[in-house]
């Protein structure tokens, strides 16, 4: 008989084992328990920790494993909001998000200064570091956001650009506060704060994403990209720490740095959601409410009263903050709700401002007693601040959230919910599956969880070599889609001819595009030609996507579109054209358009209801595209709007494209799209977004995409 035996059961728990299994259970039952009352599970989490923590039940110690894994999560969670911030609505929304951020932080400033000055007569310097811990904010409540799908949302939007300017006011206002009551403010002060802050915000902008792409055109092993983000998330921090700033700052500059690196729909992106969600961030909020101490509310009045204000100035300053920006920018209740719930929850910047001011003594009294810049009932009652806001933060988002999903479903589908899609991979050769793979997940929208296909043909005589090759592209092309949270559906097709086994395929599956790609050393060959032109493209009723991939898509910094005079009246356009939106939005790279004035024009138009990074250049000969073209730069891909004899849009040059580009591009991305010339009409329903003559109802098409 073997005895198990666990040492050091007394209380607080000191087994390691022990210590993580309580917390793994906690992380695991806090959501399934909670979820069912409709009390966020983030709350829950705080509270759990309070509860296990060592002002509660003393189960647990706050000691280095939970501070460290804890600062990671509250490092992920500035990262994942600068990670998934749309650069496109981000940039249009600069200006309200700078609008915003000035009023979180003057108006709770405002109050806070008026409550620690006049009221609790505390002194200048002191009421003004007072007033600094109510102008941050933490975005504690975004990764119930974003797994809400509202992610893009302009209030989401304006709210984390408004984050970033308030948090590095408020940390800057410390930094100035502490070199002030210490007395060595003075221009080398002054000098030496302002380069550091320029040259740190240089290094992580603009470095790291040369570093990153340099990195992630190198190495394909997924754990070692993971492990590299993670070095780019702590490198960042502590650059930030070295330029005088908190580590949040860093961190969410680094998500800003790899935004365009990590593609929103891609196998990385899974993997750093996935854990940050599973682990670090639970550890975060537990470990916050192990700081909290409910004695010391009943143990002075002075403490209470110093919370009231704490609470009034900041919950209230941000309310009065979300609904200026409301009124200012004409968004909807919702929304202002959403602003003010995001916005209200206060930990990191303010627990870190508390405890650099809790630790500089200004001052002895007479007994010897330490006078503190901020004292004990600043540092008491800003627990309960931080237990008051999240909790509000809590439920306020979670509310206004589920109301604007709500709202966008409906939208969706009383606007085009008809449009199908159903994309289909023709897998050939082994190197090119996993580049099909992402591709097919880049383009396809949001809510297309199970229409993608990966084939591959067999011949007739059932070669055993063939058969096994079948199925080793076919478990590729799942394991990869299965690691960005994808599903596909894999077909195998016994047949005398590869054309006439696709096509059959597209037939029984409804298939409205159709992805096949180029080897990267034959490029277009005479044989691919042939099967391109006189077998794939003699269907009329499917889009067909030629790839070329030499790098992968995430490293790709711009994407020049050459679209052909007339393409816009082929019945296939629009669901051609949602294709390049999709790459534009869900990787984030920018669009150059090169094209006639007016689809240039039908195109800004668009671009107005859908937003996306794009330039627009007139290309008055189809000769001027070419050219330009050829000279693409490094990180620079190709994508041509193609036609076939007969179409519109055909032109004659059209047929030397292959050879040009086996000429000039074959060391580059490229993606030729032939857009279906008519409909089918046994399913015409699925082909229904190419069929709208007013141009911006495409703009609510492509929206949809993304919801």
């Amino acid at each position: 008989m073997i005895l198990l035996s666990i040492h050091n059961l007394s209380l607080p728990i000191e087994d390691p084992v022990l210590k993580f299994l309580l917390v793994l259970i906690i992380i695991l039952a806090a959501p399934l328990l909670l979820n069912k009352i409709k009390v966020p599970h983030l709350l829950g989490l705080i509270i759990a920790g309070a509860v296990i923590g060592p002002n509660g039940f003393n189960v647990l110690t706050r000691d280095s494993s939970i501070v460290v894994t804890g600062t990671t999560g509250l490092l992920y969670i500035m990262f994942l909001a600068g990670l998934e911030i749309d650069m496109g609505d981000f940039k249009k929304n600069k200006w309200k998000s700078l609008t915003f951020g000035l009023f979180t932080f003057i108006v709770p400033f405002v109050l806070g200064y008026l409550g620690g000055y006049y009221i609790l007569n505390f002194s200048v310097l002191t009421s003004v570091l007072f007033a600094s811990l109510f102008s941050s904010h933490t975005l504690i409540a975004y990764p119930l956001i974003s797994k809400l799908g509202i992610a893009k949302n302009p209030a989401v939007n304006i709210t984390v650009g408004g984050t970033m300017i308030t948090d590095v006011l408020a940390l800057l206002a410390l930094a100035i506060i502490v070199g002030m009551s210490q007395g060595d403010v003075g221009t080398e002060f002054w000098v030496k704060l302002s380069v550091s802050f320029i040259v740190f915000g240089l290094i992580v902008l603009v470095i790291f994403p040369m570093i990153g792409r340099w990195f992630f055109k190198k190495v394909d092993d997924k754990i070692s990209q993971y492990i590299f983000v993670l070095v780019m998330i702590y490198l960042a921090a502590l650059l930030a720490e070295l330029a005088g700033v908190e580590a949040i700052i860093g961190a969410f500059f680094a998500g800003l740095a790899l935004n365009r690196l990590i593609p929103h729909t891609s196998s990385l992106m899974n993997r750093v959601e996935f854990v940050g969600n599973a682990i670090f961030i639970p550890f975060f909020l537990i470990s916050v409410g192990m700081l909290i101490d409910f004695k010391v509310f009943f143990e002075s009045w002075e403490t209470l009263e110093v919370a009231a204000i704490m609470l009034v100035a900041s919950i209230g300053g941000k309310y009065l903050s979300a609904i200026a920006t409301q009124k200012t920018f004409r968004l909807s209740k919702e929304e202002g709700k959403l602003i003010f719930g995001l916005s209200s929850a206060s930990a990191a910047a303010t627990l870190a401002s508390v405890m650099v001011g809790y630790n500089i003594i200004i001052s002895e009294t007479e007994t010897g007693e330490p006078v503190r810049l901020l004292n004990e009932h600043i540092l008491n009652g800003s627990i309960l601040l931080i237990l008051v806001s999240c909790t509000v933060s809590s439920f306020i988002s979670m509310s206004s959230a589920q109301k604007i999903a709500e709202q966008d479903n409906e939208e969706t589908v009383s606007g085009n919910s008809h449009e199908q899609e159903n994309i289909l991979l023709a897998l050939n050769h082994e190197s090119t599956v996993e580049r099909m793979v992402n591709l097919g997940i880049l383009i396809k929208a949001h809510s297309n969880t199970e229409n993608l296909f990966a084939l591959n043909v067999i011949n007739e005589e059932k070669n055993e070599s063939s058969e096994k090759n079948a199925d080793k592209l076919l478990h590729q092309a799942t394991d990869t889609a299965a690691a960005a949270d994808v599903k596909i559906q894999p077909l195998k097709r016994y047949d005398n001819d590869v054309i006439i086994g696709v096509n059959n395929v597209i037939k029984e599956q409804n298939i409205t595009d159709l992805i096949i790609a180029l080897e990267d050393s034959k490029g277009f060959s005479p044989s691919f030609t042939d099967n391109l032109y006189n077998g794939y493209l003699q269907r009329d009723d499917v889009n067909v996507l030629v790839y070329h991939a030499i790098q992968p898509l995430a490293t790709i910094k711009n994407h020049a579109v050459m679209i052909p005079e007339n393409a816009h009246k082929e019945a296939g356009f629009f669901h051609a054209l949602l294709r390049v939106w999709n790459i534009a939005r869900n990787s984030g790279a920018t669009i150059t358009f090169y094209a006639s004035e007016e689809i240039l024009n039908i195109l800004q138009r668009i671009i107005k209801k859908a937003n996306i990074e794009a330039e627009f250049i007139i290309m008055s000969r189809w000769k001027d595209g070419e050219e330009t073209a050829a000279q693409l730069k490094d990180n620079e891909a190709l994508i041509i709007f193609m036609a076939k004899r007969g179409m519109k849009s055909y032109i004659p040059q059209m047929r030397l494209i292959p050879e040009l580009l086996n000429k000039n591009l074959s060391d580059k991305n490229y993606l030729l799209i032939f857009p279906f010339s008519e409909f089918d009409s046994t399913n015409s329903e699925k082909r229904s977004v190419g069929n709208h003559n007013d141009f911006m109802e495409i703009g609510n098409i492509v929206n949809n995409v993304f919801r």
